[in-house]
C-alpha cells in the first residue's frame, strides 16, 4: 500500500464515530445484572461472548454461570451511550455514568454480578 493510500485510510479512521456507554449483561435464568462501561461500544457484546467463551472474563462469578447455562441464557442491552467527539475526559464521564447506574440499579449479591461499593 503507498503512503498517500494509507494516509487517506488512517484520515478516513479518524472521522468514524465512536461511542463510549453503559452496558448490562442479563442472565435470563436467575436474573442477575452485570453493568459495565466501554470507551467504545463497536463491537463489545462480539468482545465480551469471545472473552466468555475462551474462558478469561475479569467477573468470575458472570464467567462460572456462562459456562454453567451457556451463552443463550444472557442477554446485552447498551443502557446509555453518548458520543465521545465532545467529551474532553472519557474515562471521568464513564466513572460518572456507571456510578449512576450502578445507584440505580443495585446490581450487587443477589441482584446482580457486580461487587458492591467500598464504605
Amino acid at each position: 500500500m503507498d503512503k498517500s493510500r494509507r494516509k487517506e485510510l488512517q484520515e478516513q479512521f479518524k472521522e468514524i464515530k465512536t461511542f463510549m456507554g453503559i452496558t448490562q449483561i442479563t442472565n435470563t435464568v436467575n436474573g442477575k445484572i452485570f453493568v459495565d462501561s466501554h470507551n467504545n461500544l463497536k463491537n463489545k457484546w462480539f468482545t465480551l461472548q469471545m472473552q466468555l467463551d475462551m474462558g478469561r472474563f475479569a467477573n468470575l462469578e458472570l464467567q462460572k454461570d456462562w459456562k454453567e447455562f451457556g451463552r443463550d441464557a444472557f442477554t446485552y442491552e447498551v443502557l446509555e451511550q453518548k458520543d465521545t467527539e465532545k467529551i474532553t475526559d472519557v474515562k471521568w464521564e464513564l466513572k460518572m455514568l456507571e456510578k449512576q447506574w450502578l445507584e440505580k440499579l443495585q446490581p450487587y449479591d443477589d441482584k446482580g454480578y457486580n461487587k458492591p461499593p467500598r464504605q
